[in-house]
């Protein structure tokens, strides 16, 4: 069917898309763990196999965190220091203030069990994957987001063990011989040896690196199976009703709010720009469940699986949050208007330098450009 050329043409719509809350699959994969540790745990026999292989998880993610942390790259982003250091104080001084300050919640709010493990929350890393995500998203400075984050967990392995054997004593083993020789034979030594064989190993892992992620999950469901299991065992759920439940996530979300306050207003303050301040609020108000979760099955022992759960729960909390808060710096005027001023400031350079300009427009771009097409 021909259209008449003094007509107008035909206004095609796209469909809309609708902004959704991100449900994490991790986060449904922990939840069917701990359903089948809860229907089928693991006792006698079977709980001393599986002890002996979460031990090895453990061992076997902090090698593989190791082996794929480039000590180059992080050296590299040290240039930037002052924002990393901004990204570490808040990861590693001022969570762990706010989740003493917790304590005077305890027993009217929380239990003693989870005000434990709400304070080792506060001692985890922050995470990378998110921050850079969310920091795409929000047009901040995604290079030093991808730093801050590497540098956090780099610390975190080293740091978060020593804040939670002397912020929580008894709670995470203290600082008995033992609890420091688990950490350095489960944390630590594979850790350094993944630095060491990076040379060797390193390629495999880029080549591999969606079949190691398998890898690095079925690890950490495995460490989570066995502490809940042990939990369940001890009959520890029985300490646990709705209530207390509900004081936890209200807590968690204060400080949640707390955080994201902190690190936007406080970057200000310090003079950072708008995309360093989007790249320290991301990264310096999340939490590392991938690291979290095998080092508490390291310092908690049986009491674990209440230890895990306010990370667990705060982690599906920041990721809602920030989905949200990250869409909502996109769209600010200031965004929007650094964006039209960076495509006015590329686009005579598109003739003359298309390399450039691409490379530009792939290191801000956060979402893909859909052409509207034309009606023939």
């Amino acid at each position: 069917m021909k259209r008449n050329p003094s007509s107008p043409p035909q206004q095609v719509s796209l469909p809309m898309r609708r902004p959704h809350l991100p449900v994490d699959p991790f986060i449904m994969g922990l939840l069917a763990t701990v359903g089948l540790a809860a229907l089928l745990p693991a006792r006698g026999a079977a709980a001393s196999v599986a002890e002996a292989a979460s031990t090895a998880a453990v061992a076997l993610l902090f090698f593989l965190y190791g082996a794929r942390l480039s000590t180059r790259e992080a050296l590299d982003g040290m240039r930037h220091w002052r924002l990393h250091l901004t990204v570490l104080a808040s990861t590693f001084l001022l969570f762990p203030l706010l989740g003493l300050a917790a304590h005077a919640l305890v027993p009217t709010v929380l239990t003693p069990p989870l005000y434990s493990g709400l304070l080792f929350l506060c001692l985890v890393p922050s995470t990378i994957q998110s921050s850079i995500a969310f920091t795409s998203i929000a047009r901040g400075n995604v290079p030093a987001a991808i730093c801050a984050g590497s540098f956090s967990s780099l610390v975190g392995i080293f740091l978060t063990p020593l804040l939670a054997a002397g912020l929580l004593g008894n709670s995470a083993g203290g600082f008995s011989l033992d609890s420091l020789l688990k950490i350095v034979l489960q944390l630590l030594l594979p850790f350094l040896l993944g630095q060491a064989l990076r040379p060797w190993v390193g390629g495999f892992l880029v080549r591999n690196k969606k079949v190691l992620g398998y890898v690095d999950r079925g690890s950490i469901l495995l460490v989570v199976y066995t502490a809940f299991s042990a939990g369940m065992v001890a009959g520890i759920w029985r300490q646990v009703s709705l209530p207390r439940l509900g004081g936890l996530m209200a807590v968690e979300a204060v400080i949640l709010a707390v955080m994201l306050a902190a690190t936007w207003y406080g970057a200000k303050r310090l003079g950072f720009t708008r995309e360093d301040r989007i790249a320290i609020q991301f990264a310096g108000s999340k939490k590392s469940l991938a690291a979290g979760l095998p080092m508490a099955s390291v310092l908690f022992g049986a009491q674990a699986s209440l230890a895990v759960l306010p990370l667990m729960l705060f982690h599906q909390m920041q990721l809602m949050v920030c989905a949200v808060l990250a869409r909502r710096r996109a769209r600010d005027p200031q965004a929007a208007e650094a964006s039209q001023t960076s495509e006015a400031s590329q686009a005579p350079q598109a003739t003359e330098q298309p390399e450039h300009a691409a490379g530009h427009v792939a290191e801000v771009s956060h979402t893909p450009q859909h052409p509207v097409p034309q009606a023939r």
